[in-house]
């Protein structure tokens, strides 16, 4: 008997309940799907990309744990008095994106960028309308779904 497939959800721990609430979001999703996952923290959104880059070199390398399918980054910035926020959201979302296009990963993007706490508690909340975490794990499916058709994974 194989194991189910699984997806690699990379968190960035440095608002620990609205990442928590992500986590959650995500797993709404995921479990129905017949979806695996694990999960990694890191200290904040900056590091997300260097995770996913470190676990994707590992099944290069054949010494993953686990093959993942699909890769979830969850995590919140939130604007405060100087520019931080500005490079923090550029660079991060950068970085992603590169991994997706030079790594044909599928990938779903869950990192709030908000004014205040108030917004990302509002965009991270599971039960919701907004529910960022379950939108970023249904499009990490999504594209999983149009690798599949396009023979880029088997499953």
């Amino acid at each position: 008997m194989s194991e189910k497939p699984r997806v690699l959800i990379v968190e960035a721990r440095f608002y620990e309940d609205i990442a928590d609430e992500l986590v959650k979001g995500a797993a709404q999703v995921l479990e129905p799907a017949d979806m695996g996952f694990d999960r990694i923290e890191v200290p904040g959104v900056f590091e997300l990309p260097a995770a996913i880059k470190f676990a994707v070199k590992s099944m290069g390398f054949h010494s993953a744990p686990v093959n993942y399918v699909g890769f979830l980054a969850l995590g919140c910035v939130i604007r405060g008095e100087t520019d931080h926020y500005d490079h923090i959201c550029r660079e991060a979302s950068r970085a992603l994106m590169d991994l997706t296009m030079d790594h044909s990963i599928a990938f779903g993007f869950g990192v709030l960028t908000c004014e205040t706490g108030e917004q990302a508690r509002v965009r991270a909340d599971s039960t919701g309308d907004k529910n960022v975490g379950g939108k970023a794990a249904a499009a990490c499916l999504r594209m999983m779904e149009v690798k599949k058709h396009l023979r880029l994974i088997q499953r």
